[in-house]
């Protein structure tokens, strides 16, 4: 389970650099999808972080259930 979440993690930050990328490259051509992919951007950087929020908050649970 714990691997699952892992993966999730670098799965919305793969999206959100990918969405910077793109914002990147269309701002001049295409400015109305960027302000999507800026949306896209930010929504994926705070997954990211309140994912691996919550894994470590569950690895510390399940770390002092141990004991």
């Amino acid at each position: 389970m714990i691997k699952i979440l892992r993966y999730t993690e670098y799965l919305y930050l793969a999206v959100a650099f990918f969405s910077l990328y793109r914002i990147y490259t269309d701002w001049n051509v295409d400015r109305q999808s960027t302000y999507l992919f800026m949306f896209f951007a930010v929504v994926s950087l705070a997954m990211f972080v309140f994912r691996r929020n919550y894994r470590k908050k569950f690895e510390q649970r399940k770390k002092d259930n141990e004991k």
